[in-house]
């Protein structure tokens, strides 16, 4: 008897195959001696549409709003059914006595595997395969040491949850929206509070009103200080007062009435977690949410550098400890090999700063395997990606960045300037890596400024070289670029008023570490928000759209909420059905609420181009495969590409023939999705070629 290995991806699967000497190759599943091993196309299942559970629902109508179904419905994605049928012919066979799990080993893992076992109604036992990376070494002890299935049923309820509150408030609210502002406007969970962050930033940036205010700062010599009053403010906002202090000094000498030089000890930062990699390769290389985890998915699949991408935790495990070394002798090549010397030379001090189990949920922080590093292999940006990870992987063995600060307080005539410098005692974790900054980081507008500062004696009398007043002015909130969006979503608390409920939020956050960069591609992709340079602007659509959205879909307290208790589901602390039942509330309570509205809908990306069915100007909107011309009037649904001229048709007359014929044949489809502009591709070359013979 054999066992049923199931990935969720070819290559996944061909890596499993290849371990267990499974060289046997079949349409769909590769199989040896003991197992067979076959692989999902990412989800091969989903939940049924609409118009599955009743054909009314085919057409958008607010009057058959909100669809409650009784009872979830799964079907079989028909784009990769193929290889749905190739998997349930496989658990059909005799001589399968039971299955491992091998889908990504995280909540979306679990869900692609546990819909197909339903569909194929599998009934025979199963195994959960739960590794953090895709090493040979990593393969085998995964599968000497496997899981029992049912020990993961609480983290598929919270996909399960997941996945039907994401149909219930998605779809009733955008088909709400959709029909009542006759446009084509999509809200969902996680998107909308995003969208809303981004809209509300771009409101304060608008009502935001400039306010001058000046500093002073006086040369002292061998070193400068700056104004500061009682309260260790620098800004003085009344010009005459800056002047007044001026006068006050003008002719005075300093004398240094404070010198207070203390030992600062600064620790390395934490490993990387999915959401602080995605910030800082933002920050350093521009990339998107979205690309980082695809380059870093190459790493982890393609090349095996890296574990499990998708992780919350920043922390290891204490039985990932005595691996370390290991881990370290894989990377010690140049440039990484003098930086990892002293580290093989000595036992390694290893603290809770980076080993805690309490601080690991399903996987642990992004760290270097022991697979051996080829760099000539990575492209440009893998290169500098892994070296992100690289650098701060040795920088957390190392030890604390150490200086002395010295902090000078100088009187004149009655009036303080400060000044600071500081000496490095040990570099430590400096010397691997620094923490990238963001431009846009106004937090600390009133520190000190570092300098040099030579030895200085308390009592010390200064002369003023002069004093300069520098005029500034206040400056509004930066926009949102990708980094700081993934931190707002990353950690929502500020953005709640109820103080209680903040403090329950920490932890939680919008979406996931998995799901992040996705949404924020989903606005772009909808035309709720767009790219200039690094930052992200709302459109006017965006605007307009959270105008219209219900309160609570649009604040994160309720979303963060969701996602707490999908955690907690997972952990099996919370409820599966009493959860369900909120959200059919909210779905019930959205919907009404966008019915009650009395706003208007501007769409703002009317082309000049008339739709051939009804007249009305066409919008132009992003479809699956590029631009695409849609008539406003949801009830005509006419749909064509962007230029027909793309398709190397010369004959407007025949192009058009072409599009009345489609739109007799089609007339009756308007409901909002249909992919006339395909249809119209395929009758246009058919014309074409019939032209040519």
């Amino acid at each position: 008897m054999k066992a049923l290995i199931l990935a969720e991806k070819p290559s996944v699967a061909r890596e499993i195959a290849r371990v267990l000497k499974c060289n046997i190759k079949n349409k769909g599943f590769l199989e040896g001696t003991q197992f067979v091993v076959t692989w999902a196309l990412g989800h091969l299942v989903t939940l049924a549409e609409p118009d599955d559970y009743d054909h009314k629902y085919k057409e958008w109508r607010l009057e058959d709003l909100p669809m409650l179904p009784s009872s979830m419905k799964l079907k079989v994605i028909r784009q990769t059914s193929h290889q749905f049928q190739v998997v349930r012919n496989l658990m059909k066979r005799a001589d399968l006595k039971e299955m491992v799990i091998a889908t990504d080993a995280g909540r979306e893992g679990e869900l692609v595997a546990r819909w197909i076992m339903v569909l194929a109604n599998w009934r025979k036992p199963f195994k959960r395969l739960w590794i953090s990376s895709q090493t040979d070494t990593a393969i085998v002890e995964g599968f000497a040491n496997l899981k029992t299935g049912t020990a993961y049923n609480n983290l598929y309820d919270a996909a399960v949850c997941r996945a039907e509150a994401d149909w219930l408030i998605g779809l009733n609210v955008t088909r709400a929206l959709t029909c009542k502002f006759n446009a084509q406007l999509t809200a969902g969970r996680v998107q909308t509070p995003t969208l809303a962050m981004i809209v509300n930033r771009e409101a304060e940036i608008k009502q935001f009103v400039p306010v001058d205010f000046w500093t002073i700062r006086a040369d002292l010599g061998d070193y400068f200080g700056d104004w500061r009053n009682q309260a260790g403010n620098s800004r003085i906002f009344n010009r005459t007062q800056a002047e007044e202090i001026i006068a006050k000094i003008k002719g005075h000498p300093g004398v240094i009435k404070e010198v207070r030089t203390e030992g600062k000890s600064e620790p390395a930062p934490l490993a990387y977690d999915l959401t602080e990699l995605q910030r800082d390769a933002n920050k350093r290389y521009g990339f998107s949410a979205q690309k980082t985890l695809s380059i870093l998915q190459n790493l982890y699949e393609q090349h095996k550098l890296v574990t499990y991408p998708r992780t919350d935790s920043r922390y290891i495990t204490s039985d990932i400890a005595p691996t370390l070394p290991g881990r370290l002798k894989s990377i010690a090549v140049a440039p990484y090999a003098e930086m990892v010397k002293p580290l093989l030379q000595k036992s390694l001090t290893l603290t809770k700063r980076f080993v805690d189990n309490s601080k690991v949920s399903d996987h642990h922080a992004i760290i270097p395997t022991e697979q051996p590093l080829r760099l000539a292999v990575l492209s440009a940006e893998e290169k500098n990606l892994y070296d992100l990870i690289v650098r701060r992987f040795i920088a957390v063995l190392y030890p604390p960045y150490r200086y002395d600060q010295t902090t000078l307080i100088t009187v004149i005539n009655g009036e303080n300037f400060h000044s600071r410098g500081k000496v490095v005692k040990d570099k430590g974790w400096r010397a691997v890596t620094s923490k990238p900054q963001g431009k846009d980081d106004d937090s600390k507008v009133d520190t000190l400024p570092e300098q040099t500062l030579t030895l200085q004696q308390k009592g010390e009398h200064k002369l003023v070289k002069s004093c300069k007043i520098n005029s500034s002015k206040t400056k509004p909130p930066a926009r949102y670029n990708e980094a700081t969006l993934l931190t707002a979503m990353e950690s929502p608390g500020k953005f709640i008023e109820d103080e209680e409920l903040r403090e329950s939020m920490k932890g939680s956050g919008l979406g996931t570490p998995a799901t992040r960069a996705d949404i924020i591609e989903k606005l772009l992709y909808n035309n709720y928000i767009e790219r200039q340079g690094k930052e992200l602007v709302p459109t006017s659509k965006g605007m307009q759209l959270i105008k219209l959205v219900a309160p609570e879909l649009k604040t994160p307290e309720l979303t963060a909420q969701w996602e707490q208790r999908l955690s907690n589901i997972a952990r099996g602390k919370g409820s599966k059905t009493e959860f369900m039942a909120d959200i059919r509330q909210s779905a019930t309570e959205l919907v009404k609420s966008v019915i009650a509205d009395n706003a208007i809908y501007k769409a703002d990306n009317i082309s000049k181009t008339k739709c051939p069915v009804c007249g009305k100007f066409m919008l132009l909107v992003n479809g699956k495969r590029g631009r695409m011309l849609s008539c406003q009037d949801r009830a005509c649904g006419h749909r064509q590409p962007e230029k027909q001229d793309d398709f190397g048709y010369k004959s407007s007359k025949s192009a058009s023939r072409v599009n009345q014929k489609l739109i007799a044949q089609y007339s009756d489809q308007n409901s909002i999705g249909n992919n006339l502009g395909d249809l119209l591709k395929a009758a246009l070359e058919k014309e074409k070629t019939a032209e040519k013979e």
